[in-house]
């Protein structure tokens, strides 16, 4: 159990950090990103969570630690359709490389709020209404049917292209319509991300500090991953079966939940976190090294 001073130091140091990421994004807004800073900050913030999780092992448990990682990895990999659709909407709207970063940085900040919201309502319903994971189940497995039948990003860029055309009809300026779709896109994910990591923890501790930790690095990943998008061709796949795993989890939680333990005499398993994390592992990196081993030729 986090204490009241645990997760007053977590959100003063987290606060302490995005200050510092965000006075620089703005203090260099006019200026394009160099790579340099890209890796340098990308590999800051994976450092950061990876040393994050391993501490929680020392001052939580064990359990809280592999319930971090395992949510900051689903996290962090479902960012990636995330971030496809931020570029799509950048790109079209030609908003300048130098104005990116500050476009992005105040996307970030909506979807850091609309994370907070939604796992504080996701929290209290879980409280009162356990069974509600039959419903996040159920959801996390049509998602992962549809992400893995069809192109994800396709959908969410015909969705996007009719808002920014509304937009752009009624004389909205592009740099707004920009900070628009970004806040829309984000609350979209967000019904998928937000019952994922609920799948994994019930700790709002852990899935709060998941959530900044996967939103942190999004921006400088959003410079870095440009190019390797056309190379990751897999990763739909993977993230549908994690997403998956993740639903079919959800549905025997549930059914534990309500006095369920067994159905025609079979008895209904409880995957644990160790399982849960070996899975997100397996099948994002399974997806990532086939991926580059598959667009080798593209290089």
């Amino acid at each position: 159990m986090v204490s009241t001073t645990e997760w007053l130091i977590t959100i003063i140091a987290l606060l302490a950090i995005l200050t510092f990421d965000f006075t620089w994004a703005i203090k260099n807004r006019n200026k394009e990103t160099s790579m340099r800073e890209v890796l340098m900050w990308t590999a800051f913030y994976v450092s950061l969570a990876i040393g994050f999780g391993i501490s929680l092992g020392g001052w939580v448990d064990s359990q809280a630690q592999q319930e971090f990682f395992a949510g900051w990895l689903t996290e962090y990999s479902l960012s990636f359709d995330n971030l496809f659709v931020f570029v799509i909407i950048l790109t079209k709207l030609k908003i300048s490389k130098e104005r990116q970063q500050l476009a992005l940085l105040i996307g970030i900040v909506i979807a850091l709020v609309l994370r907070i919201i939604a796992i504080s309502v996701g929290a209290a319903v879980i409280a009162r209404f356990e069974a509600v994971f039959f419903v996040f189940g159920a959801f996390l497995l049509y998602t992962a049917i549809q992400l893995y039948a069809e192109s994800a990003t396709h959908g969410e860029d015909e969705k996007e292209s009719g808002i920014i055309r509304a937009l752009q009809e009624r004389g909205v300026k592009p740099f707004t319509i920009a900070l628009i779709a970004l806040g829309m896109t984000d609350l979209l994910f967000a019904l998928d991300s937000i019952p994922a990591i609920f799948g994994l923890t019930q700790n709002v501790y852990i899935v709060i500090t998941a959530n900044v930790f996967a939103l942190m690095g999004l921006r400088q990943l959003y410079f870095l991953i440009g190019g390797l998008m056309e190379r990751l061709i897999h990763i739909g796949r993977g993230l549908s079966v994690v997403l998956g795993f993740i639903g079919v989890k959800l549905i025997f939680h549930a059914c534990h939940a309500v006095g369920w333990h067994e159905i025609a005499g079979i008895h209904i398993p409880e995957i644990t976190i160790t399982q849960s994390l070996s899975v997100i592992v397996l099948c994002i990196g399974t997806a990532t090294v086939t991926s580059l081993i598959a667009t080798r030729k593209k290089v």
